[in-house]
């Protein structure tokens, strides 16, 4: 029942809790304790608007692997904390392989992502190599977790 709940909940974080419980076969309160119990337990972290990019002004997605020129805690941890603080950067990702970052990364244009990387990406302490690939078109994008059906 909690996984219907979370699907139900992945395709729209508004409906209400009526809507929700008719949905996945229960009464409204029981459904709202589930609810309620899945977001104590930590499963549910949050709601969120859902935004088109290119209606709100970020066309431009890039994926851009980073190479640190260390793995020290300090070169990490510097790295990682840059990061944090960088708004355009999605998602950021450590990975296995030759590169040890992915970030996914928005911009408004070409020159915007230019100024990105120029102004605060190259000026992170230890990165020693940036490789960046951009998205043509988004075939598929979903943040919705599979939990079956």
């Amino acid at each position: 029942m909690d996984r219907k709940i979370i699907a139900a909940l992945q395709q729209d974080g508004r409906m209400t809790n009526q809507a929700l419980a008719d949905a996945v076969g229960l009464s409204p309160s029981p459904c709202l304790r589930r609810v309620r119990a899945l977001e104590e337990a930590g499963l549910i972290t949050g709601y969120a608007a859902t935004l088109d990019r290119e209606r709100a002004g970020l066309p431009i997605t890039a994926f851009v692997r980073v190479k640190l020129t260390g793995h020290t805690s300090d070169v990490v941890s510097k790295f990682e904390r840059a990061v944090l603080a960088m708004d355009e950067v999605l998602q950021c990702h450590l990975t296995s392989g030759s590169e040890d970052y992915l970030l996914e990364v928005v911009a408004d244009s070409q020159q915007g992502y230019a100024d990105f990387l120029r102004e605060r990406l190259n000026h992170v302490p230890g990165v020693s190599a940036i490789e960046t690939s951009f998205s043509l078109s988004a075939v598929k994008r979903t943040g919705a977790l599979p939990m079956g059906r």
